[in-house]
């Protein structure tokens, strides 16, 4: 993981240090308007959104396991409970 956030980028393209197969980069966290789905209808509300990518070895790893992984990155992020014990 390396987080180019800290540096105010919104993001990064990582570059992977061999042995080392993938990495995943972080950018810094923004206020956006995002749409905002609800029963009643859409409305625009304002979210603290960041860019998450992921660089790694396509001879070990292919797209659709990248995506699938940055897909389930994303999903906790968005779902995230402080609350909760880990």
């Amino acid at each position: 993981l390396t987080n180019v956030g800290t540096f105010g980028s919104i993001m990064g393209t990582p570059i992977i240090n061999q042995p080392q197969v993938a990495i995943m980069a972080v950018g810094a966290i923004k206020k956006r308007p995002m749409v905002i789905e609800t029963p009643q209808g859409d409305t625009i509300g304002i979210r603290h959104m960041m860019y998450i990518s992921l660089s790694y070895d396509h001879r070990i790893i292919d797209g659709a396991l990248g995506s699938t992984f940055l897909n389930a990155v994303s999903k906790e992020l968005e779902n995230f409970d402080g609350n909760r014990v880990i």
